[in-house]
Order: structure tokens, then sequence, then C-alpha cells
């Protein structure tokens, strides 16, 4: 297996270096990172995934904007790329290019190997991305949910839902998501 070269890379040349990897990675201050190491998801973890992808492109088809896998890579910064684990992407497909070009939301679904960079770094990144509206951190284990909304002033207001009936509405889009659909078919109280 290919490995990452400590080496001082743009995002440009990360892109095209990641294509011959044979896992992914993220790019942070310039070296590539292995996204989520070798041991994977929890199968929590993954079937709050696709229950994000699975309601969302069902509410999303024909509107111009559809969800994302963390394929999709997200730049935000000139030495920076990240890889959410679900976005919403506003813009044509482009099937020449790797990396969201209008993204309006982003989900990151928490671990406990990856929580305490998600809130803080990666959090810190999204917010500064000119497009994003919407950011939306998860934990697996328990219905909890944090969506960060960009306000007018484009300061970050925090919400924290944690009943089942709350919905999450994506302004720009048509889509609204309840935590009764992130969690559908976990057994969570």
């Amino acid at each position: 297996m290919a490995t990452a070269q400590i080496r001082d890379m743009t995002a440009d040349e990360f892109l095209l270096w990641n294509l011959t990897q044979e896992r992914r990675f993220e790019l942070v201050d310039g070296v590539p990172v292995p996204l989520r190491g070798m041991s994977g998801a929890s199968n929590t973890h993954d079937q709050v995934l696709v229950n994000i992808i699975v309601a969302l492109g069902n509410k999303l088809r024909g509107t111009g904007c559809r969800p994302t896998t963390p394929d999709t890579a997200l730049r935000t910064a000139i030495k920076k790329v990240r890889r959410p684990d679900v976005m919403i992407e506003c813009a044509p497909a482009d099937a020449t290019s790797y990396e969201a070009r209008n993204p309006v939301a982003v989900f990151e679904i928490l671990s406990p190997s990856t929580e305490k960079h998600d809130r803080t770094l990666k959090l810190a990144e999204y917010m500064r991305h000119p497009n994003l509206r919407i950011i939306v951190h998860i934990d697996p284990d328990r219905i909890d949910v944090v969506v960060y909304r960009r306000q007018s002033d484009n300061s970050w207001l925090p919400e924290r839902l944690q009943a089942a009936s709350d919905v999450i509405d994506f302004e720009g889009t048509t889509a609204r998501l309840s935590l009764a659909e992130i969690y559908d078919g976990l057994a969570i109280g």
C-alpha cells in the first residue's frame, strides 16, 4: 500500500496525489493525514451516515442539491482539505472534480477518536468556509445533535437538539431532516 510522504503539499497537489492512494486522506497544514485510521467506523456511525444520505437524497432529488459521501473533498484553506461524513452540495455535478464547489452544509458524526478534533480544529475551519451555512455535529450513541448556523453578520449560533421530533431546516434548500430520521433503526433512547 502507498503511504503518505511527509512533504508540504498544496490542496491541488494533494487531490491529485490522493487519487493514487488505496485509502482516503485529509490534508492538514500541507501534510496528508489518514482519514479515520485503519479501523473504520462503528456500525452505529455507519447507520447514522446511511440514514442521513438516504433521507437527504430523497428530499433533495430534483432540486439542484445533493448529499455527498466522505469521498468528496472540502477545501478549507490553501493547504487544508477535509472530508466531512456528509455534505449538502448545491452545484451541478462535475465528473472531473473530486471536491465540493458549493457546499452549504456539513455533517460530522462524532467518535471517541475524532470528537475533540471535530469540535475544535475542523469546526473552526468549516466556520471560515465562505459557502457553508450549517455545520452539524452528531453523537451516534445518543440523541444529541448540535447545529451551528451562520448568521447574517457571519457569526455562528449553536443549537442543541435532543428530541427525536426535533427538525433541522437547511436554508437555501427544501430539505428538512428530523432527528428520528438520523437515528432511524438504532436502539438509542
